[in-house]
């Protein structure tokens, strides 16, 4: 069944289950990320809604490299104060190893008041501030001092709120932000979910205002792109480790690594398009 037939089934049956309220025609649900049209739901939401149940300490309880690629295409949830929901799903992540990763807050198992979340038992958030303005929010895991940081996500839910929490970041005037530039970075993706130093070391397992829900069609292998991590040349070899992972062709990644894309392609990793 096309793609388009599939989701309109979908969503019919949804609105069948007197659970949950009528859903407007899939057209006018969606916009590009390039579009002009800011909808408050993303057209995938009334499916991913449907696979609300909370990811459980199993799913994080993975190696670092593993539960980064099984972050791919899973939602963030994140309920704000006035019960809101904002929804996101995961398109870009990286892994920082501790041990012997010269870009690990953690390296050389250095724990400190700072990294402690990064030592606790996975699914564990630790928040940290860069430039003494920015927060970015990783996810810690199997492995001592290892943690996975979210570097994207592609918008799903409450849009018009995370417009609200990037603009209360941002000094002076301000253009209207587009879908896909709400979250296509680390600290936007902190500023849109309103994510903060007071979140690090809360448990996305048990938090009431944060947590994580199970993606609908998870990508394969196929298409996940695997690259260098950004911001961290100065790091000797490790800069150059193959830790960043992003869903390919999805315009809400911050940052496209096209070369890589034509090597995984030339290597038949994946079809071009």
């Amino acid at each position: 069944m096309p793609r388009k037939r599939k989701l309109l089934a979908q969503l019919s049956a949804l609105q069948s289950n007197s659970s949950f309220p009528p859903f407007d025609a899939l057209e006018n649900r969606n916009a590009t990320p390039d579009g002009d049209s800011s909808p408050k739901s993303s057209k995938y939401f009334a499916i991913e809604k449907r696979n609300s149940s909370r990811l459980e300490a199993d799913f994080f309880n993975q190696p670092c490299i593993s539960l980064a690629k099984s972050f791919l295409g899973q939602i963030l949830v994140r309920k704000l104060p006035d019960g809101r929901e904002l929804w996101g799903r995961i398109v870009e992540t990286e892994a920082y190893l501790g041990g012997e990763d010269e870009a690990s807050h953690s390296k050389g198992g250095k724990q400190t008041q700072r990294n402690a979340a990064m030592f606790m038992k996975p699914g564990t958030l630790y928040v940290y501030q860069i430039y003494g303005i920015y927060f970015c929010v990783n996810v810690s895991s199997q492995g001592e001092g290892a943690a996975v940081l979210l570097r994207s996500l592609e918008p799903l839910q409450g849009l018009d709120a995370m417009r609200e929490l990037r603009s209360a970041s941002r000094k002076g005037p301000t253009k209207l932000l587009k879908d896909w530039q709400l979250c296509n970075g680390p600290s936007k993706l902190c500023q849109a979910l309103g994510i903060d130093k007071a979140f690090d070391q809360r448990d996305l397992t048990q938090d009431a205002a944060i947590w994580m829900v199970p993606g609908h069609d998870l990508p394969g292998e196929q298409d996940v792109v695997t690259t260098t991590r950004i911001g961290i040349g100065n790091r000797g070899e490790w800069a150059q480790k193959p830790l960043r992972f992003y869903l390919r062709g999805n315009k809400f990644v911050s940052v496209v690594d096209k070369k890589m894309e034509r090597e995984m392609a030339a290597t038949g990793h994946f079809s071009c398009s």
